[in-house]
């Protein structure tokens, strides 16, 4: 008898310690630098001055380390989520970024144009915020929340050129990083990693989320309706492998170009196949990625966000967070959080420890160079936007990343076919 044949990735052995190597060694420069950058304070800075003070314009951290990357945010929500998705598009505000915020159709047109207003008399004046005008529904087990995602990404590769990660969240979700914190380490990074937490076992899965066949009818009413379900069962593919894991993902643009407007047909296949499943979106970016040869060594198995589970509950939902978790959420050195409530008091308790963010004020950073009065934005007026001043997030996230870009475990775990 022979004995089981080892967990089999989709790629030779002998293309994997290079790439990977040059990773690490990109992460220890990034970290040699954060300590040489906190070791050393500012001669001029008094001891009890605030850790994001405003900087000159031609503060010379903007030639400290590699370009700043751009980020693609999405931002969506549904209906009585227009304040959240304007407090969350706050805490990642950084003018180098391009956002895009969705309000599904369950929200109302008076609330998508208030949030519209409220944008464009906030940061929206630098004309790289942008909402959706006319949005379809969007309900979390179907395959219309898929399409909302697949429908922001392909707007933001229109409006925005220049753009290096797409990025999804929802109004759930909530910055553990200040958004010069995040610029700093991703600038680090090749411009083509792809961070997707996935995995080919399916285990319960397979009966309640793979071999159901649903219809989402948000696809073709114009009212919402809850999906329902066919009483046949599919098979499992075989002419793929499916993955499947969290819905939160950070993607490369060349990857999200691929999804979108890629010559070949797998991200259409795919789109096909899983409208009938349901929670196509914890499965679309993983399977198209883990069966595409250009891509599948391109990826960590993090989403970079922190979540807590119940595992009493019957619904395998994270559940919600509270201030009870604030320490837990520090240590896991993560870049975001989900399962937050409306105004919940841990949202005050990260503007104000980690953001450093005032109400109705984006997330302080090197960009930001003061106002004309007292009373006035610290950000009210707009320096270099090279200029980043990383906090100590930026040196949890990158010791993070450093151990998860590290050989053999980055490619260990990456699209294993179990």
């Amino acid at each position: 008898m022979h004995p089981p044949a080892p967990a089999a990735s989709v790629f030779p052995k002998d293309s994997r310690p290079l790439p990977c190597l040059l990773l690490t060694s990109l992460l220890l420069l990034l970290l040699l630098h954060l300590l040489s950058s906190s070791s050393s304070p500012t001669p001029s800075a008094p001891p009890d001055a605030p850790r994001r003070a405003p900087l000159p314009a031609d503060a010379d951290a903007a030639s400290a380390g590699p370009a700043p990357p751009a980020l693609a945010f999405l931002l969506t929500g549904s209906a009585g989520d227009s304040e959240r998705l304007l407090r969350l598009l706050l805490a990642t505000y950084h003018p180098r970024n391009l956002y895009l915020l969705l309000l599904d159709r369950a929200a109302s047109a008076s609330d998508r144009a208030r949030l519209a207003r409220e944008v464009r008399a906030g940061p929206g004046r630098a004309g790289n915020v942008h909402v959706v005008g006319d949005p379809g529904f969007a309900n979390p087990r179907g395959a219309s929340s898929l399409a909302a995602a697949l429908h922001g990404a392909a707007l933001l590769l229109q409006v925005g050129q220049g753009w290096d990660w797409f990025l999804h969240l929802h109004a759930a979700d909530y910055p553990l990083v200040a958004p010069d914190d995040l610029l700093h380490v991703l600038s680090y990074l090749p411009r083509d990693i792809n961070f997707i937490q996935h995995t080919s076992y399916v285990g319960w899965k397979e009966a309640r989320q793979i071999r159901p066949i649903i219809v989402d009818p948000g696809l073709y009413l114009s009212s919402r309706t809850d999906i329902f379900y066919a009483t046949q069962k599919r098979e499992l593919p075989s002419a793929y492998k499916l993955f499947t894991g969290s819905s939160s993902v950070i993607l490369s643009r060349k990857f999200t170009e691929y999804c979108i407007a890629g010559t070949n047909n797998l991200p259409r296949t795919m789109l096909m196949y899983l409208t009938n499943m349901p929670l196509p979106h914890r499965k679309y970016f993983q399977t198209v990625l883990c069966n595409s040869p250009e891509f599948n060594r391109t990826v960590v198995n993090h989403d970079l966000h922190f979540s807590t589970w119940d595992e009493s509950s019957s619904k395998k939902e994270p559940r919600l967070l509270s201030v009870a978790d604030a320490e837990n959420m520090s240590q896991s050195s993560v870049a975001f959080a989900t399962g937050f409530t409306k105004d919940d008091p841990v949202l005050d308790h990260i503007d104000e420890e980690i953001l450093q963010r005032q109400p109705g004020e984006p997330a302080p950073g090197g960009w930001c160079i003061g106002g004309a009065g007292d009373d006035s934005s610290p950000c009210s007026v707009s320096g270099s936007t090279d200029v980043l001043r990383p906090g100590p997030a930026a040196m949890k996230l990158a010791k993070l990343l450093a151990q998860k870009l590290a050989y053999p475990g980055f490619y260990s775990q990456q699209c294993i076919w179990d």
